[in-house]
C-alpha cells in the first residue's frame, strides 16, 4: 500500500470519527434540550395559551444564547491562546474589546428576552423562570458529577 493511500485512509477515519463526535455531541445537546424543555415545562405550570407564545420566544432566545457563548467566546479563546505568548498590547486590546462586545450583546440578548417575555407570561414567572434555569444547571452539573463518580468506582 503506497503511502499517500495510507495518509488518504488516515484523513478518511478522522473525518468520520469527529463527525460522529460532532453528531454524538448534538445528540448530547438535544437530549439536554428535551429535559430542559420537560423541566420548565412542569415547573412554569404555563397555560396553553402562554406556553404557544413562550416556547418560540423562548427557543430562538436559547439558540442565539448558545450562538455567543459558545460560538463567539470559544473563537475569542482559540484566538487568545493561539497567540498569547506572542500578543502585543495593541492586540490583546482589540481581543478585550471583542470580548466585552460579545457580553453586551448577551447582556442585550438577555434584556430583549426579558422584555418580549413580558406580553407573554407575568412577571412573576418571568422571574421563577430565571430561577428554574440555575435549578436545571445545579441538578444536570450533580447528575454529571454522579455519572463522574460511579465510573470511578
Amino acid at each position: 500500500m503506497k503511502i499517500s493511500s495510507i495518509i488518504a485512509l488516515l484523513f478518511l477515519l478522522i473525518s468520520f470519527n469527529s463527525q460522529a463526535q460532532s453528531d454524538k455531541m448534538k445528540e448530547k445537546r438535544e437530549q439536554i434540550k428535551s429535559m430542559k424543555i420537560e423541566f420548565l415545562t412542569t415547573e412554569l405550570d404555563l397555560s396553553q395559551s402562554e406556553a404557544d407564545k413562550f416556547w418560540p420566544i423562548y427557543t430562538a432566545f436559547e439558540d442565539k444564547e448558545f450562538e455567543l457563548k459558545h460560538s463567539k467566546s470559544r473563537t475569542l479563546i482559540k484566538k487568545y491562546n493561539e497567540s498569547k505568548d506572542k500578543m502585543t498590547e495593541k492586540e490583546a486590546s482589540l481581543l478585550l474589546n471583542q470580548m466585552d462586545k460579545n457580553e453586551e450583546e448577551l447582556f442585550l440578548l438577555r434584556k430583549k428576552f426579558a422584555a418580549n417575555l413580558k406580553g407573554v407570561i407575568p412577571p412573576s414567572k418571568i422571574i421563577l423562570l430565571k430561577k428554574l434555569e440555575e435549578d436545571f444547571n445545579r441538578k444536570l452539573l450533580a447528575q454529571y458529577r454522579n455519572k463522574g463518580q460511579q465510573r470511578k468506582d
